[in-house]
């Protein structure tokens, strides 16, 4: 059995990223730990999801402990910090967000929990934070940082792939109106995501696809029942989310090669 420590940004990161991984491995029987950097203080709360004297991230902190338990996960750890907003929001100035933090103090915080549960994978994201978004770009930072420290040899970037996102696109042609909301939108833009060049990993979670939209569920503050991801036909979110893509940080890949498929690749 090999510990998988998958380090996220934000509630709900987790379960869009990389969560029919960690579901897989659960179910591979390796041990899954999730670490989040924030509390995801700065997301938009869908109308009406909060009670009265409810704080949006004390919903988001029980919403990623449930999605944890769809998808297998034997621990959350949280490392304190501010969520800081989206890149140029006054909120990235906010002295206690993720995006302020020093890379080695917050990798040390990492470091703590990658040393306690013996950590044999981690997953981060891209140098780019998938599509910009601070804190993302500062888990990749600090997660690279720690693994440093940690001696952690499988050292993995979640991303997107930018060429397939654009192949589903042109299939469906009509079917997606870009107007329709901002997620949709953002799948246009040419710095989602990474080329399929630089990718080294495809892993298969289609057997795994119920406890990833589940999990998705679970973040009913963020992911509406109306959102775009939870109104896709099983065909469409089986297209959409039937593969996680990984850049192995350590590894690159032959130009030509097939993708790797096992994050786990020669571990017990």
């Amino acid at each position: 059995m090999a510990t998988l420590v998958c380090f996220h940004a934000h509630p709900d990161d987790e379960s869009i990223a990389t969560g029919g991984t960690m579901a897989r491995a659960v179910a591979e029987g390796h041990r899954v730990v999730l670490v989040v950097a924030t509390r995801g203080e700065h997301g938009e709360p869908v109308p009406g999801v909060l009670d009265d004297d409810e704080h949006l991230w004390q919903r988001r902190v029980e919403e990623t402990h449930r999605s944890a338990t769809i998808l297998g996960a034997e621990r959350v750890e949280f490392l304190g910090y501010v969520d800081s907003g989206m890149m140029g929001e006054p909120t990235n100035e906010h002295p206690a967000c993720f995006w302020q933090a020093d890379v080695d103090d917050a990798a040390r915080r990492l470091l703590a929990v990658l040393r306690e549960v013996q950590a044999d994978v981690l997953t981060v994201y891209d140098d780019h934070g998938g599509y910009g978004h601070p804190d993302h770009i500062q888990v990749h930072r600090v997660g690279v940082r720690a693994a440093e420290l940690a001696g952690v040899s499988r050292l993995f970037a979640s991303t997107m792939n930018r060429d397939q996102i654009a192949r589903l696109m042109a299939e469906a042609g009509d079917e997606f109106d870009p107007d329709l909301d901002d997620e949709r939108r953002d799948l246009e833009t040419e710095d989602f995501g990474s080329p399929e060049s630089i990718i080294t990993h495809a892993v298969d979670v289609a057997a795994h696809l119920d406890q990833k939209r589940r999990s998705m569920e679970a973040h009913a503050s963020q992911i509406g029942a109306d959102s775009f991801f939870l109104t896709l036909t099983p065909e469409q979110f089986a297209a959409a989310f039937g593969t996680e893509w990984y850049i192995d940080l350590r590894a690159g890949r032959v130009d030509g090669a097939p993708f790797r498929a096992d994050l786990f690749e020669g571990l017990s």
